[in-house]
């Protein structure tokens, strides 16, 4: 069984009434802030990054500042987060291309971002939506256990996932839904224990995981 269009369309209106502050959870002060900021949050907490790049943008805000600390610096700043060690040296190689291929600039193009270090489909997704207003699905983990659990798709990874979350989602909601889907899975469908009966979106949720 799958939704109708307009069985969509209510979940989607639930979920942006449930959550009208969903956003982007990083802090930045430029697109390039948010790019490196979204790097440093793989497969780590938001709030954990948002405590490292408050001092990191502050001694570094630019890519030309930050593109001359050492590996180790960097390394020592970050080192509350997962796998920092290897996003140290993948900012700082990403800085050095923005300033060798892009005169600095992030650019607004998905085939430029993913072939930054660093840079896969997902931060590129983000980095367009967020800093660039285009409308993406980025597809993380609350994005993909949300959307298969509930039965908006039912798809096995990740790209399957975007892909069939773009096919039935309108176009002009798409970076919205991507919000409200995280901060579901954040506050109320958890991957071990979701919370069913404090769910907004119970009464539509096919409970397909």
């Amino acid at each position: 069984m799958k939704f109708t269009d307009r069985q969509i369309e209510d979940i989607l209106n639930q979920l942006e009434a449930i959550y009208p502050e969903a956003d982007c959870a990083l802090h930045y002060g430029s697109v390039f802030q948010l790019l490196v900021a979204v790097v440093l949050s793989a497969q780590t907490t938001d709030k954990s990054v948002n405590v490292v790049t408050e001092e990191l943008f502050q001694k570094y805000p630019d890519v030309e500042s930050l593109s001359r600390v050492s590996e180790e610096e960097l390394a020592q700043m970050i080192r509350r987060i997962g796998m920092y060690k290897t996003k140290s040296k993948n900012v700082l190689a990403l800085c050095k291309e923005l300033v060798s291929q892009y005169e600095g600039e992030v650019p607004g193009d998905y085939e430029q971002l993913i072939k930054l270090p660093g840079v896969g489909r997902k931060t590129a997704n983000v980095v367009l939506s967020v800093g660039f207003g285009q409308q993406r699905i980025a597809v993380d983990t609350h994005v993909f256990r949300v959307s298969n659990r509930i039965g908006l798709v039912e798809e096995k990874d990740v790209l399957k996932t975007e892909l069939a979350l773009m096919n039935v989602i309108p176009e002009h909601r798409w970076s919205r839904t991507h919000h409200s889907l995280i901060f579901h899975g954040r506050n109320c469908c958890h991957a071990r224990k979701p919370k069913c009966e404090e769910c907004g979106i119970e009464k539509w949720c096919m409970k397909r995981l």
